[in-house]
C-alpha cells in the first residue's frame, strides 16, 4: 500500500465519528446530545400504533403545507476553500462526499454560499477588478476571477461533479475601492457615478462563473449592508438598494436575460421594514426574488413580518456564526431552536451556517476586521474534527433534501419542533428538548401515535414512510 494512501486511512479513522463510518438506515431517529454522548447517532423508529391516550404530543398533518425547501448548508468562504483543497487528495475526496452527496452515510449538504470577491474569511482582501491607487475601470477590462481559481473554483467544480444539483448563493462584502465613496475596502458606500457599472460587474461575474461550469442560483446584493466593520464591508441603504436594484441591476439582469434570482437585504432581522420598504416599490419588487436573513440582532419572527407584508416574495436565512468560544450543548440548543426550526417555521427556504471550515486559529481571515474567532463546520489540522455546525446543519440536510416540504406540526412550548414532506413522501420531524430533563411525547399521524422521549438539551431528527 503506498504511503499516501496509508496515511489517509489512518486520517480518517481517526476523524470520522463511528456512526458515519457505515450506512444509516433511512427511517428511524437520529439523535445529538448537549454532552456529545451522542452525535447524529441513530436510535430507533417510530412504533405508530392505533392512537391512545398522551399527554403532550406533536401533532402532524401533512395536508397543511407551507415553503419549498432550497436547502441546508454552509458558506464556502475562501479560506475554507483553500483549506479544504489543500488537503490529501484522497483524503479530500472522502470528505467531499461525505458532505455533498445526497443520501447514504453522508450529511447531503444542498445549498452553499460563496463571497463575490473576498469575505472576511479570506487571508486577504481582493475584488474581480482591482487597480492602482486613482485609476478607474469603467468598461471592467480588468475583470478576472483569477483570485477564485487558485481553490475556491476548483472545489466547486469537485463539489458539483458529487451533486450537480447544488444550490449556490453568492454575496459581495464588498464593491472594488475604485467604486466607493471612501476608496477603501473596509466601510463607505457605493459611489453613485458607478451604479451602472457595479450592476455589470455583478452580471460579469455571473457570466464568467457560467464559463466555468458554476450556474449561481441567487445573488445578495450586499453582505450586512448595516455594518461598515468588516474588512471588506460597505454601507448600503434601503433607499440606496432600492434604487441600484430598480434602475440599475434589475434592467441589467433582464437585458443579459439571467435567470439568477435577485435577494435584498443579506442582514439581521432588528430590521425587516429595510426589504418592506423595497419591495413596496412595484417597480423594483418585479426583480426581486425575495429577502435574506441574518439573526446576529432582532426576533426570527421578523422573517414571518416580511413574509406576511409581501407573501409572493421568498425568505432566504444565509448566516450564523459559531464562536471560537462558544459552548456545544448552548450552541446546539441555540442554532437548532432558532434556524433549523425557527427559521424553518417562520417560511425561509434555506439555513446556512457561517462557516464551512477553520484552522486551529480560526484562521484565515482578513487582518484589521476579519473575523477571529469565527469557528468552522470543520476545523482543519493534523485531523479532521467536526464541531457543533456540521451537526445543526445535518440534522436537517441528511434528511430533508431540496424540494421537500414543509407541513403542519403543533407547537410544543417544551418541544420546538418542525417537520417536512420529502420529495420521496417521507415524513421528517426535527425536535428538540428545551427542558433540563428527559422529556417523554408522543407524534400523532394518521390517528396512530409513536411514543419516544429525548434527554435535556437533546435535538433528534425522527423519518418515516
Amino acid at each position: 500500500m503506498k504511503l499516501r494512501s496509508l496515511f489517509a486511512i489512518l486520517f480518517w479513522s481517526i476523524a470520522v465519528p463511528t456512526e458515519a463510518q457505515n450506512e444509516l438506515p433511512q427511517e428511524g431517529a437520529w439523535i445529538t446530545t448537549t454532552d456529545q454522548s451522542r452525535l447524529l447517532r441513530f436510535s430507533a423508529s417510530l412504533n405508530f400504533k392505533d392512537e391512545k391516550t398522551f399527554g403532550t404530543r406533536i401533532e402532524i398533518d401533512t395536508a397543511r403545507t407551507y415553503q419549498t425547501m432550497d436547502g441546508f448548508g454552509f458558506a464556502l468562504t475562501g479560506g475554507s476553500a483553500g483549506l479544504i483543497f489543500r488537503l490529501n487528495a484522497d483524503l479530500r475526496s472522502t470528505l467531499l462526499k461525505e458532505l455533498f452527496v445526497p443520501g447514504g452515510n453522508g450529511v447531503g449538504v444542498s445549498y452553499l454560499r460563496i463571497s463575490i470577491g473576498a469575505s472576511d474569511l479570506d487571508d486577504h482582501v481582493f475584488s474581480y477588478d482591482d487597480l492602482a491607487e486613482g485609476k478607474t475601470d469603467p468598461t471592467l477590462s480588468a475583470f478576472s476571477l483569477k483570485e477564485d481559481q487558485a481553490y475556491l473554483i476548483p472545489l466547486l467544480k469537485e463539489i458539483l461533479a458529487l451533486n450537480p444539483e447544488i444550490k449556490i448563493i453568492a454575496s459581495p462584502w464588498s464593491a472594488p475601492r475604485w467604486m466607493k465613496t471612501n476608496d477603501q475596502a473596509k466601510g463607505g458606500s457605493l459611489n453613485p457615478a458607478y451604479f451602472k457599472t457595479y450592476a455589470n460587474y455583478f452580471v460579469k461575474y455571473i457570466g464568467e462563473m457560467a464559463k466555468e461550469g458554476i450556474s449561481v442560483e441567487a445573488i445578495t446584493i450586499q453582505n450586512e449592508p448595516e455594518n461598515p466593520g468588516n474588512t471588506p464591508s460597505m454601507v448600503m441603504t434601503a433607499a440606496e438598494q432600492n434604487e441600484f436594484v430598480k434602475n440599475y441591476l434589475g434592467p441589467a439582469f433582464k437585458s443579459a436575460n439571467m435567470k439568477t434570482k435577485i435577494i435584498l437585504f443579506d442582514h439581521n432581522a432588528d430590521h425587516p421594514d429595510y426589504p418592506i420598504s423595497i419591495l413596496n416599490d412595484p417597480i423594483t419588487k418585479q426583480y426581486v426574488d425575495g429577502t435574506a436573513f441574518h439573526l446576529y440582532l432582532g426576533e426570527v419572527s421578523a422573517l414571518s413580518t416580511v413574509h406576511d407584508a409581501h407573501p409572493d416574495k421568498n425568505i432566504y436565512f444565509t448566516e450564523q456564526w459559531t464562536s471560537g468560544k462558544g459552548n456545544f450543548g448552548g450552541d446546539l440548543q441555540w442554532h437548532i431552536t432558532n434556524l433549523i426550526i425557527g427559521a424553518t417555521r417562520n417560511w425561509s427556504k434555506n439555513v446556512l451556517e457561517w462557516n464551512l471550515a477553520a484552522d486551529e486559529n480560526f484562521n484565515p481571515h482578513t487582518p484589521d476586521g476579519g473575523c477571529d474567532l469565527c469557528q468552522g463546520a470543520l476545523t482543519i489540522g493534523q485531523t479532521i474534527k467536526r464541531n457543533v455546525s456540521y451537526y445543526i446543519i445535518a440534522h436537517a440536510s441528511k434528511f430533508v433534501p431540496s424540494g421537500s416540504v414543509r407541513i403542519s406540526s403543533s407547537w410544543v412550548e417544551a418541544l420546538p419542533n418542525v417537520a417536512f414532506r420529502t420529495p420521496a413522501g417521507k415524513k421528517v420531524l426535527i425536535v428538540i428538548n428545551s427542558t433540563k430533563k428527559e422529556n417523554s411525547f408522543g407524534v400523532r399521524y394518521k390517528n396512530r401515535l409513536a411514543i419516544t422521549s429525548l434527554p435535556a438539551g437533546a435535538v433528534a431528527t425522527y423519518v418515516w414512510k
